[in-house]
């Protein structure tokens, strides 16, 4: 590929990328070039065959994308001539920097979820098949070629439609309108026009500041910690709930998105009986009660909000209108007032404390005042709410045009200009109106009275008596000086309205958002119901209901008092979590969180999160009592019930980063034998197929040992990998539902014994390595093929040279239950079938006249049920002809017999030969569990017939300080002694079929027998291990004898030697030595010690 860059300018209707297709025949020896094109930068070749395919001349002026160019560079036509693979024919190329190609260049579609509203999602060719050789032969439909090279994927593969939301005409919200607008009018509440006054009385100019930095802080950490968040990612509907769960998980987000749901449904109703109270006391001076003042209140209430849930019912859009409408009334009343303070007080006012800027006023009230009763921290406690509101752009974030940009932008702004309009009118508002007036216009100060050194006495008035009785005017008792400072009252009543209005309304609409995207997640399965959106908006009609009855219950108690406190330690709650997702998400240290808004710090928003939860404290420490009580009693359940959900949280990746940190610290630490506990590879297959080997394992393996589910494929590479990656999740899954605690793993392998050593030497990670492989006992060895015999008995070798201990486990029936899963999967199968017959035959009836029963038999046809039924029925009644039922649920009994509660009873180790003690302590892991409990364990030692005793009695010391408790120990003296004739005639006549029989023939013979047949028994192997033998048979007499009632027999390992021992008379051994037994545990250690009776 050649590129070029030209000097002189191009028309702006030529494109950037020139593609020059060329015909690539045989006789063909250049590609065709550009000769106006002189090069300007070296030529860069990807290869001596692309030269020749494609030049691409790189052209200034014109940034859009060459349209031609199919970004996978696969193909130029899609003609059923076209060949989209064949490299040598004489066809037409489109290439990717210069290669026949399937590989796609970046672009966004390949990165959208199925569903995304902002487009269609594309799949890019998968690795299989740009690395998989092509096919010389593929047809190409017309039109396939260009979804190849569009990255959808290979010709024939059927794709799911994406189903698009139907996004015309749905109105979204710029940052301006959607979140600056209601951030400011939920955070000017009534509190700037009738508390702000009083709270600067109080506390002073100097500390009535540092309450609202100090408010400032808190809130202005939030929404940096929300920036952060926000411009991590898409953000979808759902506000502080969506937020916090994405971040922190269902359990945190489901807890914290229920509760601030049901606080703006309340908040709703605090705000309209504010708005109500204002009504009513106007309605009190010009004497135009209805009923009483309380039920006045419950009226006005009532009305206000069925009209407020009119306007929301009738659309988002709607609803903004009037948000605008309100913020302009409100803007108008907060210049009402600045301008107020410059028009020159009259007599009257200034009677009342107004006195317009003076210095004394502003020194005078510059520090605090507190009466009694009040502090700093109280007083603090009444302005924080004021601060509150920064929530609801976010909360309609599923109504923003792009809520990345403007939640940041919006909120920031919100809090910095409302900051400055609190802090201003603060100042002003103290510089202007001293703290205690009597409203007496005849409190003048005359010549000659001795004045008490006030502002006031310095500017005529002397309002000395109010230090000795109450007074009604004044920061510190008149909640309306703001009225009384303004230029025009009533437009501060009208932004009083305005400000209680439009919080109510963001209220009204916050609660319904943010509880439908909970709902959506289905985390609590009883609001399912609330989920659903009507109209372009999705809007939830449902919650707007909802949310109606809530408020207008708190309406009608009309006592909120008690509550008000609770709705705001709720607020606070949800940003002590908002700060500390984004500290947990940077703690996490996940490459996935990357945020746009970088003006962050982890410890910061750590800090605010502290901060957050010690103002909850400091309003009022009950409340907060009572929010953290419910959000744990909501994070408990929503653990308990552990939604399906996985939105890559911040908690999984600190899950991952402090395994791997733990992993890491396990390696610099030496193994030691007080910390040795049995971590197995479990040969299962797929580990439904054998559940009672592994729920034995699982027995001494749960919350103490490693255990890994081990799969091994067999056979060809391609199909093996494809079946073992497609069933990885499910079986996993399948050990999660069963509440196994275990991995799974799996491999594919050109044999059954190269799996397993792959296994045993690469599974694990540090110290977190398998020690023990268990196996189930290979039942049928007498009919299996050779070559799996031979892979069975060299597992066995292959974990004894990699020294980890090995474990063989035998029960009666045996373990595999893959017939019986097989014939549960062929009746849902025909259940199915049935069911969906039925259905067939339900929807012909429901549709006479339109086909009949020829119809009918259409459908039937396309179910496969008229011809595969029957086959299927037969072949299920031949199986229950054959008895299989009966055998099937003996083996569905025996595979469920290690999860029942083992009754009283024993637990017998015959601990024959010292591996290092894991023969003993395997049982006695067992005894701890819940259900072998009530079994004892009995110890049976070998020994010297003449020292029993002693023997017992080192025993016992031995065990005694391994601190293992037993009931009782048996010394067996008689383990050398011969078996008897019928004991070993069984055995003889078990490896009779496998015997060579060589000593019977002459030299030649003999040798050529054992070339023919290297895997039989030798008379001279049998000779040589004949004590061997005896012992394996007269033990079996022993277990005969002594443990047949046993619930358990955990027995020692014989080890074949290598090269001494054929597989066939391993196999006999363990045959003769488990035959007729209750289960048996088959255990070797690796010799290395797993016991100590030091501290």
């Amino acid at each position: 590929m050649s590129v070029n860059i030209p000097s002189n300018s191009v028309p702006s209707g030529a494109s950037r990328f020139q593609v020059h297709v060329i015909n690539e025949g045989h006789g063909s020896g250049a590609a065709m070039s550009d000769s106006t094109d002189p090069p300007h930068y070296e030529e860069t070749s990807f290869g001596d065959e692309a030269q020749n395919r494609l030049k691409i001349s790189f052209r200034p002026g014109n940034q859009e994308c060459y349209e031609n160019f199919l970004q996978t560079g696969e193909t130029a036509k899609t003609d059923t001539t076209f060949h989209a693979y064949d490299s040598h024919t004489n066809t037409y190329y489109l290439q990717t920097f210069g290669h026949n190609t399937m590989d796609a260049v970046p672009k966004i579609e390949y990165y959208r979820n199925t569903g995304s509203v902002s487009g269609p999602k594309v799949n890019r060719p998968s690795l299989q098949e740009i690395h998989e050789q092509l096919a010389k032969n593929v047809a190409v439909a017309p039109g396939s070629a260009d979804r190849v090279a569009n990255g959808d994927g290979m010709p024939g593969d059927e794709q799911a439609e994406n189903k698009e939301e139907d996004v015309t005409g749905v109105v979204k919200f710029g940052w301006v309108k959607g979140v600056l607008v209601r951030c400011m009018l939920n955070i000017w509440g009534v509190m700037l026009f009738i508390r702000l006054s009083w709270i600067v009385g109080e506390a002073g100019i100097g500390l009535g500041v540092i309450i609202i930095g100090l408010s400032v802080v808190v809130t202005t950490l939030t929404g940096i910690s929300m920036s952060a968040i926000c411009t991590n990612g898409v953000v979808r509907g759902g506000g502080a709930y969506y937020l916090i769960s994405r971040s922190l998980g269902p359990e945190f987000g489901g807890s914290i998105g229920l509760i601030f749901a049901f606080a703006n449904a309340v908040a709703v109703a605090m705000y309209v009986v504010g708005f109500a109270e204002t009504v009513v006391d106007l309605l009190k001076e010009s004497d135009s009660m209805m009923v009483d003042p309380t039920n006045d209140i419950r009226i006005i209430g009532s009305i206000t909000v069925v009209i407020l849930l009119g306007i929301s019912v009738a659309g988002m859009e709607w609803e903004a209108k009037a948000q605008v409408i309100l913020l302009v009334i409100l803007l108008i009343a907060i210049a009402n007032f600045f301008i107020g303070t410059v028009i020159p007080s009259n007599n009257e006012k200034k009677s009342r404390g107004f006195f317009n800027y003076q210095a004394s006023i502003f020194a005078e009230n510059f520090g605090p005042s507190f009466t009694e009763g009040e502090g700093f921290f109280s007083v603090f406690a009444i302005f924080f709410p004021a601060a509150t509101g920064i929530l609801a752009g976010a909360n309609i974030s599923g109504d923003l045009e792009d809520p990345q940009d403007a939640i940041p932008r919006g909120t920031m702004l919100a809090i910095f200009i409302t900051t400055v309009a609190y802090i201003g009118v603060a100042i002003c508002v103290a510089a202007c109106v001293v703290r205690d007036a009597t409203g007496s216009m005849n409190d003048t100060v005359v010549s000659g009275m001795n004045c008490n050194g006030s502002a006031a006495c310095g500017l005529g008035y002397d309002f000395s008596r109010c230090q000795h009785e109450p007074c009604q005017y004044g920061l510190m008792n008149n909640f309306q000086v703001m009225s009384m400072v303004s230029g025009f009252g009533p437009l501060i009543t009208a932004g009083i309205f305005s400000a209680t209005l439009s919080s109510a309304l963001a209220s009204l609409v916050s609660a319904p958002k943010v509880f439908q995207a909970l709902c959506k997640d289905n985390i609590f399965k009883g609001l399912q119901f609330f989920a659903k959106g009507y109209g372009k908006n999705n809007e939830p009609l449902r919650g707007y209901f909802l949310t109606f009855v809530i408020a207008m219950a708190f309406i009608l108690i009309a006592e909120l008092n008690v509550i008000a406190p609770i709705i705001s330690n709720f607020f606070l709650a949800s940003y002590a979590l908002i700060n500390f997702s984004c500290f947990h998400a940077s703690y996490a240290k996940s490459p996935g969180w990357r945020p746009a808004y970088g003006i962050y710090n982890m410890w910061v928003s750590l800090f605010g999160a502290i901060l957050c939860c010690a103002v909850m404290f400091v309003i009022n420490w009950w409340a907060a009592v009572i929010t953290y009580v419910i959000e744990l009693f909501l994070y408990i359940y929503v653990t308990y019930k552990k939604p399906d959900v996985n939105w890559g949280s911040s908690t999984q990746a600190l899950s991952y980063v402090s395994a791997l940190d733990n992993a890491l610290e396990l390696t610099t630490v030496e193994d030691h034998v007080k910390n040795f506990r049995p971590q197995c590879i479990v040969l299962t297959g797929g580990p439904m197929t054998r559940p009672a080997l592994l729920d034995i394992t699982h027995a001494f393996t749960k919350n103490s040992g490693l255990c890994i589910c081990c799969e091994v494929f067999v056979g060809p590479r391609k199909l093996c990998v494809k079946e073992m990656n497609s069933g990885m999740a499910k079986k996993q899954a399948w050990l999660m539902k069963n509440k196994i605690k275990a991995f799974y793993a799996a491999v594919a392998a050109d044999c059954f014994r190269d799996g397993v050593r792959s296994l045993l030497q690469a599974s694990g990670l540090g110290r977190m390595k398998p020690n023990t492989l268990v196996i189930g006992y290979k039942k049928n060895w007498r009919k299996a093929p050779l070559s799996e015999l031979e892979n069975y008995v060299g597992i066995i070798h292959d974990a004894f040279d990699f020294e980890i201990g090995v474990v063989i486990v035998r029960i009666s029936q045996g373990f595999d239950i893959s017939p019986v899963l097989q014939v549960q999967d062929e009746l849902e199968k025909l259940e199915q079938e049935r069911l969906a017959l039925e259905a067939a035959i339900k929807d012909n009836d429901c549709e006479e006249g339109k086909g009949g029963i020829r119809g009918l038999f259409k459908k039937a046809g396309k179910l496969n049920i008229t011809k595969p039924a029957p086959k299927k029925d037969s072949n299920i009644s031949t199986i229950q002809s054959m008895h299989v039922g009966e055998f099937n649920q003996k083996l569905v009994e025996a595979s469920a017999q290690f999860k029942k509660k083992q009754g009283k009873g024993t637990i017998d180790v015959w601990w024959l030969f010292d591996d290092g003690g894991l023969t003993l302590l395997i049982p006695y892991i067992l005894t701890l569990r819940k259900k072998w409990k009530d079994c004892k364990l009995r110890i049976y030692v070998g020994g010297k017939i003449n020292r029993i005793e002693e023997e017992k009695i080192s025993m016992a010391s031995l065990l005694s300080k391994f601190r293992i408790k037993f009931a009782d120990i048996h010394i067996i003296g008689d383990i050398n002694i011969k078996p008897n004739k019928e004991s070993w005639k069984v055995f003889e006549e078990m490896i009779e079929p496998y015997r060579l029989h060589e000593s019977h023939k002459d030299l030649t013979t003999a040798e050529k027998l054992k070339r023919e047949s290297p895997w039989k028994i030798t008379d001279a192997e049998l000779e040589a291990v004949k004590e061997k033998s005896y012992r394996q048979v007269r033990l079996n007499e022993l277990l005969q004898e002594h443990s047949r009632a046993a619930n358990l027999i955990v027995l020692s390992l014989p080890v074949a030697r290598k090269g001494s021992i054929s597989d066939l008379l391993y196999m006999a051994w363990l045959e003769i030595l488990t035959k007729n037994l209750p289960p048996v545990l088959l255990v070797r250690g690796n010799h290395k010690n797993v016991l100590t009776f030091y501290s």
